[in-house]
């Protein structure tokens, strides 16, 4: 089993900063706007460093997408970053209109995503937002774990042709994977090899998911976990491979059960590989305020809980 280390907590919005920086850096084509919220989106330095390049749209979500759909058919490579219930839900006929039916290379960044926000409540915890993006065609959907992945995941978003929708978050997480290793939009990364069972998963819960697993290893169950960093398009080889080797599998994701990554697996293993699946999510509701470690406890989707639905899962 290979043990991975929390290298020091940071937040992954702080991975996009980075990225951000280091893409418009490399293609001078890259340009970054925002709804008001730049301070929020980590974008200072880009806009520092690169200030002609940088649009602050003010509180203007809709307005903002349409410029940036405008600029991607000029030649240039927009993020546009706000909140992820603001960027997702309050522009969604912008999104589908200017951005999928066109598919201009516009790059979504979605930072507070998820129940892990926190404090901020329901009406900024989107867990409907990958179900959304997903549903557009050619829309591509990324969903990277800590901040080295994240900022590996915009640079390669930059790289990538045509439209992404890249979902990050604000808390401090462990910082755990290779701040070097490449990204590639539409590959999984098998994180712990394992023979019982295989847990799918993404963004944070994909430590809470190692962590559940090394527990289990001293419990003598063998845990593979697979990173679905990419939850469209879908890693479909790396998915059947695991599943194929295990028999059975778990998909753990920050979301609401409805059209998130375990709607996709679901999908694909129904068609192609029938396999027992079990599902970890936010189920069918809001969120609610509270501290992001709280909330991750009430909700199930914590170490502890991934851990004991793996027991139950394995048993039968």
């Amino acid at each position: 089993m290979k043990k991975y280390t929390d290298t020091g907590k940071k937040d992954t919005r702080s991975g996009f900063g980075v990225g951000l920086l280091k893409a418009g850096q490399a293609d001078s084509r890259v340009v970054a706007m925002t709804a008001d919220l730049k301070g929020s989106l980590k974008m200072d330095a880009f806009a520092e460093e690169f200030p002609e390049r940088f649009i602050q749209c003010g509180i203007a979500e809709a307005n903002m997408v349409g410029a940036a759909a405008g600029l991607a058919i000029a030649g240039k490579i927009p993020f546009i970053g706000s909140f992820a219930e603001f960027v997702t839900g309050r522009v969604y006929d912008q999104l589908r209109q200017e951005v999928s039916y066109g598919r201009t290379n516009v790059k979504i960044a979605s930072s507070h995503a998820g129940i892990t926000l926190g404090e901020d409540g329901a009406t900024h915890q989107t867990m409907e937002d990958i179900a959304l993006m997903r549903a557009l065609p050619e829309m591509a959907v990324v969903v990277p774990c800590d901040f080295n992945q994240t900022a590996q995941a915009t640079i390669a978003a930059a790289r990538y042709d045509g439209p992404v929708y890249l979902r990050f978050g604000r808390p401090s997480v462990p910082n755990f994977t290779d701040p070097e290793a490449p990204f590639e939009i539409g590959k999984s990364y098998v994180l712990n090899e394992g023979s019982d069972i295989t847990v799918f998963c993404c963004g944070h819960l994909v430590w809470e998911a190692l962590q559940a697993a090394e527990v289990l290893e001293a419990e003598g169950i063998s845990v593979e976990v697979v990173n679905v960093a990419t939850v469209k398009p879908l890693d479909e080889a790396t998915i059947l491979a695991s599943v194929r080797k295990t028999g059975k599998a778990i998909v753990a994701e920050e979301h609401n059960a409805a059209g998130g990554l375990g709607e996709a697996v679901a999908t694909l293993l129904a068609e192609k590989e029938p396999t027992r699946l079990v599902f970890i999510n936010g189920g069918d509701r809001f969120g609610q305020t509270g501290t992001p470690a709280a909330l991750m406890a009430l909700y199930g989707l914590d170490a502890e809980h991934i851990a004991q639905k793996i027991r139950e899962t394995v048993k039968k």
